[in-house]
């Protein structure tokens, strides 16, 4: 049997073996591969399909604003210099506090960050935001 799954509000995130601080969100990591459509003039039948481009979508970060500025410095260190390529490590943690499952970002560079809104009537957490991009995703465990 293979048990129960886990729930998505238990994770940590980690850069370069860091553990980077409690995020409040991190979404869009995803993998896909596109499908080229070949025909020959003679084929009666359907196109053959080829496997083209692997892609990665975005990865975005979200955190309360905090005392450390540590995510807005890999940015500012970006748009000053050279980008500086990291590994992420997400893991998912289980009810009993263990790993349950990670995947791990190659090469992954900040490509926008997005500070917080203000607004003096609400009573909310002042939430930042960081949009990476990397070259490979892969599940570790």
């Amino acid at each position: 049997m293979a048990g129960y799954p886990h729930g998505k509000f238990r994770y940590k995130v980690e850069i370069d073996g860091i553990e980077a601080g409690g995020f409040s969100e991190v979404s869009g990591f995803d993998a896909s591969i596109d499908v080229i459509e070949y025909r020959e003039g003679d084929m009666v039948q359907t196109p053959m399909k080829l496997p083209g481009l692997k892609k990665y979508g975005n990865i975005t970060l979200k955190q309360g604003v905090a005392d450390t500025d540590a995510l807005y410095q890999w940015m500012v260190a970006g748009v000053e210099g050279d980008v500086q390529r990291k590994t992420l490590t997400i893991t998912l943690i289980s009810v009993t506090g263990d790993d349950a499952a990670s995947w791990q970002i190659i090469n992954a560079w900040p490509t926008k960050y997005t500070a917080p809104d203000f607004n003096a009537t609400a009573s909310e957490v002042a939430v930042e935001s960081l949009e990476i991009a990397h070259e490979g995703m892969t599940r570790v465990s």
